[in-house]
């Protein structure tokens, strides 16, 4: 049986949350929907109300009351996820931590730093200027740190820094029955019973609402270096990006964008790039070390075909190209107006990532859809980004199939449906899939241990 809405439990949640925040709980309708899922085509499927938390006692107080009213409970950070994790299908009440935005401590001798769940990567980064460290981890958004952990995310730099799972030490969470709980010490290692800190990141709120974590840091690079090739054909770009890792190269950025992205860049940039399949580099280390590895780079692209290469060390115009690429999702979307975006988020092993992305740019075509592809191709995921008018309907039932048909490759050639944006509601139809029914009884079975009330971010990840 489908989990059903309880209206009165989360009636009698909000009336008390009323009386104890104030208007720190807010009910009004253009709120509630900016708390639900707005990103790309999921529904919007707003809370009933929205808490304003400012404090780990405060959250606590909230899940207790959720809890005694079994009112479902949605964690929010800035709501840049991309797979409904935001959204609200029980109706309740979203719990919103971006006001716990507090950098607690920075300590530059253990490299590792103490932050509230609200504080986002760019204003962590701003607050490390002085240290000579930097979180590295760079999914485009400036996201909320909570929600990075939550969502396991990675971006371009993962690499070479690795993903949420590599950075977070430890965390703090309230659970469902609004106990708090801490994961780990702030060691760099230990055998100290189950992996809590790792079943927490990437849970999708689930299991609970993360209020502190402790994150490594990396040493700022001494020197930063771009380089760019441009190749005739899809699978000689990737295939280039397989050799790349296979030399072992210490890239900290590779990022591929087919002729269609390339286009879209330029128009939205005034770039001026070739029109052709591009990779895009970035590497840090001493100057002397980046000149070696660009012209061993530089020497293996054109060793491949490559039609056009670059590299440069000047911040400007290395910061105007990333800058092109972590806009590239809006840019596109502001060259179709009116249409929204189906973002994928497939990754593969590197040896067959060259086959895959020809295969997904030849199936837009295949099914007349506008789309492209980008991707972090260093570590095997890439993104199809199909563009659909929303009153049309047959072109949207087409993106529809095209993002089945894309995950179900995907997994065949021993991928995930998701590289970095996480399950939520949009890929719930893959996980069996591709981890098979023992994967997802057993995770079942840890949330009827800790959530046996299902007021945790229900709806998410699996039907429960």
């Amino acid at each position: 049986m489908a989990a059903q809405r309880n209206a009165t439990g989360i009636e009698a949640a909000v009336s008390l949350l009323a009386d104890r925040l104030g208007p720190r709980l807010a009910t009004g309708r253009s709120l509630r929907e900016q708390h639900g899922h707005t990103t790309t085509w999921l529904e919007n499927q707003h809370p009933d109300a929205v808490a304003f938390a400012q404090s780990a006692a405060e959250v606590q107080e909230i899940v207790r009351i959720c809890a005694a009213h079994g009112a479902p409970v949605i964690p929010f950070g800035t709501g840049t996820s991309l797979e409904g994790h935001v959204n609200a299908p029980l109706g309740g009440i979203s719990v919103d931590v971006s006001g716990m935005d507090r950098v607690l401590e920075i300590r530059p001798e253990d490299m590792d730093a103490t932050v509230e769940p609200g504080v986002t990567r760019e204003a962590l980064n701003t607050e490390l200027r002085a240290t000579g460290l930097f979180f590295p981890v760079d999914p485009g958004a400036n996201a909320s740190l909570g929600g990075m952990a939550s969502t396991r995310a990675s971006g371009t730099t993962a690499v070479r820094y690795g993903t949420m799972r590599d950075r977070v030490l430890s965390l703090k969470a309230v659970l469902p029955s609004g106990e708090m709980m801490q994961s780990a010490a702030r060691a760099r290692k230990s055998s100290a019973g189950y992996d809590l800190t790792g079943l927490m990141v990437g849970a999708e709120g689930t299991l609970g609402i993360i209020t502190e974590l402790t994150l490594r840091l990396a040493p700022q690079p001494e020197a930063v270096s771009g380089a760019i090739a441009s190749f005739a054909d899809i699978a000689t770009a990737c295939q280039t990006a397989q050799e790349v890792i296979q030399m072992g190269l210490p890239v900290a950025r590779m990022e591929f964008l087919d002729e269609a992205a390339v286009g879209y860049v330029n128009r939205s940039h005034g770039i001026g790039l070739p029109a052709a399949a591009l990779l895009l580099l970035e590497f840090h280390g001493s100057p002397g070390s980046l000149a070696e590895q660009t012209e061993t780079f530089a020497e293996l692209a054109r060793d491949n075909g490559a039609t056009h290469v670059a590299w440069s060390s000047d911040p400007d115009e290395r910061s105007r190209l990333w800058r092109a690429r972590h806009e590239f999702y809006l840019s596109a979307l502001a060259l179709y107006p009116g249409r929204v975006g189906f973002s994928t988020d497939v990754c593969v092993p590197v040896s067959q990532l060259a086959a895959c992305v020809t295969a997904a740019r030849a199936k837009l075509d295949d099914l007349d859809l506008v789309g492209t592809n980008i991707g972090h191709v260093g570590d095997g995921n890439f993104h199809t980004l199909v563009f659909v008018d929303p009153a049309d309907a047959a072109g949207r039932a087409r993106a529809e199939t095209y993002v089945s048909w894309l995950n179900g490759l995907a997994i065949s050639h021993g991928g995930t449906c998701t590289g970095e944006h996480g399950i939520g509601q949009g890929k719930m139809a893959y996980l069996e899939r591709e981890l098979g029914p023992g994967a997802l009884a057993m995770m079942r079975a840890v949330k009827q241990g800790v959530d046996p009330l299902n007021i945790m971010n229900p709806g998410k990840i699996f039907a429960f």
